[in-house]
This record gives structure tokens, C-alpha cells and sequence, in this order.
């Protein structure tokens, strides 16, 4: 007997990671984390068929998250982590005229050496 849940799906054999309940009185399709046992009204789905879950028409698809998976970054996360590179990458010199302290970035002194940044913004081809 195979202590891992498989997908409910017909001919699916991935692993489960969410459980699909369906609440009929409120036309609601609720997906949340693997459900700690499984249920007899419950159908288990890997993460390819959990995340194309469609329900029909006129019903709302209700998606719980589970708190210990790591969220995808957003737009404000990856403009940020560019901001800092290329602080990074900055001349001593202008770091310094920037409010930086002229310091390396381990506390020693900064060397005269230039840094390149090694990310480019590429533009879109139709702008």
C-alpha cells in the first residue's frame, strides 16, 4: 500500500498536493492545501490539475492557500531586487555622491576598481 496520495484524476498517477471539495448549496468549488486524510467527497489533485481547475458555469472557484508555500514573487519584488543590483554595481564614487558610505560592500574600503552591472533592460521589440 503507497502511503502517497495520488491525483484523482483518471489516468494521473503525480503526486497530490491540493484537495478539491465542492460546496452544492453555495455553487462553490473550494481548493485548498492536501487535506491531512482523505474523504470520501473529496478529490485530491497534483499541481498541474489544481492549478487548471475550472468550475462550471455559474459557479466560483474558491482558492485557499496554504501558509507555509512560498508565494511568487511580484512586480514590486522584482523591481526592488533590480534597484539593488544595480546599487550594487555602481562606481564607488558615485555610490559615495548617492549617500553611500565609499565602503566595499564588506565594510572595508572600496578599491578603485569599476563594477559593471551585469543585468541590461531590453527594451520590447514593438516599443
Amino acid at each position: 500500500m503507497s502511503l502517497v496520495r495520488r491525483c484523482s484524476r483518471t489516468a494521473c498517477g503525480r503526486p497530490a498536493v491540493a484537495t478539491l471539495t465542492y460546496v452544492y448549496a453555495d455553487s462553490t468549488a473550494v481548493l485548498g492545501p492536501l487535506a491531512t486524510y482523505a474523504e470520501p467527497h473529496c478529490y485530491d489533485l497534483c499541481a498541474e490539475h489544481s492549478e487548471r481547475l475550472t468550475a462550471p458555469r455559474g459557479w466560483e472557484v474558491v482558492r485557499l492557500s496554504d501558509g507555509s508555500a512560498p508565494s511568487r514573487p511580484s512586480g514590486d519584488d522584482l523591481e526592488a531586487l533590480a534597484n539593488a543590483v544595480r546599487e550594487a554595481a555602481r562606481p564607488p564614487e558615485r555610490a559615495a555622491e548617492a549617500g553611500g558610505s565609499g565602503h566595499g560592500q564588506n565594510g572595508g574600503p572600496a578599491t578603485g576598481e569599476t563594477r559593471r552591472g551585469h543585468l541590461r533592460v531590453l527594451r520590447s521589440p514593438d516599443s
